[in-house]
């Protein structure tokens, strides 16, 4: 397989801040997608498409990164490097350096991405042997916030561009690359800009220098969670490819308990020890994490729910994002979407979002949550509140 031989560095140090309140507590690469961290899933794509050794450049949070996986997964060992203060991604490859010998694989530890698109990198790159770098592509009608790529006709590619805006015909650039040894010297010959090291912009002095940088267009998957209603997107999105056991079926751990007149609307993943009370309704498309419970008579839809929540009874939760330890109460509503969601200082309007609770929020019960609510950690909201906005960690909610 043309992946054999590479090491592939997973760039996993950043934190996500747009996704806070999500990653006040756990870095984005361990968030949820479907029932599993990010991350978990990028290892598992890599291995897959044949590769045998993991470098990964851990940061912000890494502690959760190497308790949860150890020196190995599936058999593959996984070494670890730390990018002290996160400088950029050109500056977390560079901290990767010695533990590369050869060409390698680069991916993100926070964008899902499936073994054919890597593979498609890895088998382009190998027929290009004067290629100082190869670049998996994907075709999609909007890449404004992402990187742009203008692809000429025998594959190589002339220009990248940062979030474009113009009309040509690009390609998003789905974040695998097969790079030599040349990117490195490369990233430090490029100039930082708001005193960060790119990635993207040591690739740009590759093609500045008139080296040959190649790009292929893949069928493979590529989904990314930037925003907090990104992460129903990207769970829906792994039912919908199958990369998730649940493909048009149930997929409820033989641990989970469910009541005999509780409703399970395929597609769904419930993790290990969840209990669904009886009349209750889950799904479609929802991931329950381990422990978790949903109460009699509850309603759950198109939600991603993470480990050791408690949904209680009579509760209808739609279109919501929790961390982990969330309660919600008795009878409390999470209607869904659309709503206007506030990121730092931006609104964005009628996204697809009903409520993100982080991380051991306590819902008291008799609560209403209006569309697009966003709830820090440790927030205590009293019975019969209604929560709209954004809401601080360790905040009071009163009724």
């Amino acid at each position: 397989m043309s992946t054999r031989g590479l090491t592939a560095v997973v760039l996993a140090a950043g934190e996500g801040t747009r996704l806070r309140p999500l990653t006040s507590n756990r870095p984005k690469p361990m968030l949820p997608a479907a029932t599993k961290p990010i991350l978990e899933h990028v290892f598992d794509q890599l291995i897959d498409s044949g590769i045998t050794n993991i470098t990964v450049v851990v940061g912000y949070g890494r502690n959760r990164v190497q308790a949860h996986f150890g020196p190995t997964y599936r058999n593959v060992p996984l070494t670890y490097v730390t990018q002290e203060k996160q400088l950029g991604t050109g500056h977390a490859l560079l901290a990767a350096e010695s533990s590369v010998d050869g060409p390698c694989l680069v991916v993100y530890g926070d964008q899902l991405v499936d073994s054919r698109l890597i593979e498609d990198v890895a088998t382009t790159h190998d027929a290009n042997p004067g290629s100082v770098a190869t670049l998996g592509l994907v075709q999609q009608s909007d890449v404004t916030g992402y990187g742009g790529v203008i692809l000429d006709k025998d594959g190589r590619i002339s220009d990248l561009v940062e979030d474009p805006t113009d009309d040509r015909n690009y390609r998003l650039n789905a974040g695998v690359y097969v790079v030599e040894q040349d990117i490195f010297d490369a990233i430090r010959a490029a100039k930082p800009r708001t005193g960060e090291h790119s990635f993207i912009d040591g690739i740009s002095e590759l093609l500045e220098s008139d080296r040959e940088v190649r790009g292929v267009v893949s069928d493979g998957v590529w989904v990314d969670a930037t925003y907090p209603w990104d992460l129903l997107d990207v769970s829906f999105e792994l039912f919908e490819e199958g990369i998730v056991d649940g493909e048009g079926s149930s997929a409820v751990s033989s641990s989970a308990t469910v009541h005999e007149s509780a409703v399970i609307r395929e597609p769904v993943v419930i993790d290990a020890d969840c209990e669904i009370g009886p009349g209750a309704v889950v799904g479609p498309f929802v991931c329950l994490g381990a422990n978790a419970t949903v109460g009699s008579n509850a309603v759950v839809e198109h939600s991603v729910v993470d480990a050791d929540t408690r949904i209680g009874q009579n509760a209808t939760v739609i279109g919501c994002v929790t961390g982990v330890g969330v309660t919600v109460g008795p009878g409390t509503t999470i209607p869904g979407g659309p709503g206007d969601v506030r990121v730092g200082d931006r609104v964005f309007e009628d996204e697809d979002l009903g409520a993100l609770l982080a991380d051991r929020v306590h819902d008291q019960g008799g609560i209403t949550y209006v569309p697009g609510a966003i709830v820090g950690s440790d927030t205590v909201v009293e019975a019969g509140a209604t929560v709209r906005g954004t809401v601080s960690e360790g905040t009071e909610v009163r009724s």
